[in-house]
């Protein structure tokens, strides 16, 4: 969008009712930041558990085969918390927290503001746009 073309508009809320918005906003942001972070938990534990697989065929080419099923039947099939896999964690996760956070989001948003998202970024870009327009005239 450039600054010639208009800035969507922005329910005229109280500053209260904006700054609430913009905090659940960032809420969201900050859970979906995590849930980022626990996806790359899942991968780096999925590649770590490769690992231990080739070290169990490696153990048992060489004759450790006390070692090998060891990680056979203790270390891969175990989960990483209370018995569950990290799949299993990152699912519950955006189940129970991502989607009910967006859902009160949705519906706050809704009653509150028509609806319309990132009031504070859409207020913040329309007062720049109106400095620039204002600044042009007087140069």
């Amino acid at each position: 969008m450039s600054v010639d073309e208009p800035t969507p508009s922005v329910p005229d809320l109280t500053a209260d009712e904006r700054a609430a918005l913009h905090a659940i906003q960032l809420g969201i942001e900050h859970a979906q930041r995590a849930y980022a972070d626990l996806l790359g938990c899942h991968h780096r534990t999925g590649h770590a558990m490769d690992r231990f697989a080739k070290a169990e065929e490696h153990l048992r080419a060489a004759g450790h085969d006390e070692y090998a099923d060891e990680i056979r039947d203790r270390l891969l099939p175990a989960g990483v918390v209370e018995d569950r896999w990290t799949y299993e964690i990152v699912t519950a996760y955006r189940r129970n927290l991502l989607n009910e956070l967006d859902a009160f989001e949705s519906v706050v948003r809704e009653d509150i503001a028509d609806g319309v998202d990132h009031v504070t970024e859409r207020a913040q870009q329309r007062a720049w746009r109106d400095r620039a327009e204002s600044e042009q005239w007087t140069e």
